[in-house]
């Protein structure tokens, strides 16, 4: 038996010791492989939904195609799309999320605006509104750096200017029933608050989306921004895709300057 335990240890250190090492590194693997797997098939999923889609009853996806998979084209308003896929409609922005963050706002146009609403987010109007987005232009949204609104854009730009953003994925619901999906690709800090801060987004000519917000308190004197580029559109259902809350005027707003100012308070 003596000599027995030296031959065991030596078959142990020389054989089933590097096994079990090498059987833990792949049992370590697993965790990762699942994870990777699963942003495989929502990135998958999604791809499969690159040209506009019809209207669905809920937001469930239905089942993808066998075919492959056609790339994302934006067509100009005025054009045909591709043979056999929907055209490009001009349908207004109704509501925007950023899951990562926590952000779901609907949108609004708030008339003769003095001050922006609470708890909802409104497109930019200059010489046209941007708000369409699938077309071969800017989409811009603005909203408050508040709780509940989009504060978590500014919170997370002050932190190796806004790094983690990078990647996240914004859903802007339009009212044809569609919801479009991009992902942020820059955070723009300290823009001045004046008009040039819109000309990138004003010369656009492909599919964006814009996300303005304060830096500071009324008055402050940069805005920040966060652009992204489209991923895709998935159907979205109606009660999704048209939000019931519209926004209110905040406890803070100034007193209103005119007898019909908007976001102001009486």
């Amino acid at each position: 038996m003596r000599h027995v335990r030296p031959i065991l240890g030596a078959l142990y250190r020389s054989v089933f010791r590097p096994i079990a090492r090498v059987a833990g590194d792949l049992l370590g693997l697993v965790p990762a492989l699942v994870a990777g797997a699963g942003v495989f098939l929502v990135v998958a999923g999604l791809f499969y939904y690159l040209q506009p889609a019809a209207a669905e009853p809920t937001d469930t996806p239905t089942p993808a195609p066998a075919q492959s998979v056609a790339p994302y084209s934006l067509p100009p308003r005025a054009s045909v799309a591709p043979s056999g896929s929907p055209i490009v409609a001009a349908a207004i922005a109704t509501r925007v999320t950023i899951p990562a963050l926590s952000i779901d706002l609907p949108i609004v146009v708030n008339p003769n605006e003095e001050f922006p609403l609470c708890n909802a987010a409104e497109y930019m109007i200059l010489d046209k509104p941007l708000a369409y987005p699938g077309l071969p232009q800017a989409t811009y949204l603005y909203a408050h750096a508040r709780t509940n609104m989009f504060l978590p854009l500014l919170t997370q730009s002050k932190t190796k200017n806004g790094a983690a953003m990078i990647g996240m994925w914004v859903e802007v619901y339009t009212d044809d029933d569609q919801r479009h999906v991009y992902q942020i690709s820059e955070v723009v800090r300290h823009v001045p608050d004046d008009f040039s801060a819109f000309d990138r987004a004003l010369a656009a000519r492909t599919d964006q989306l814009w996300l303005q917000t304060s830096e500071g308190p009324i008055g402050y004197p940069y805005k920040l921004q966060v652009v992204a580029e489209p991923v895709g559109v998935l159907a979205a259902s109606a009660a999704d895709a048209h939000p019931t809350a519209k926004g209110n005027v905040c406890p803070d707003a100034p007193r209103c300057k005119t007898a019909n100012g908007g976001g102001c308070r009486r």
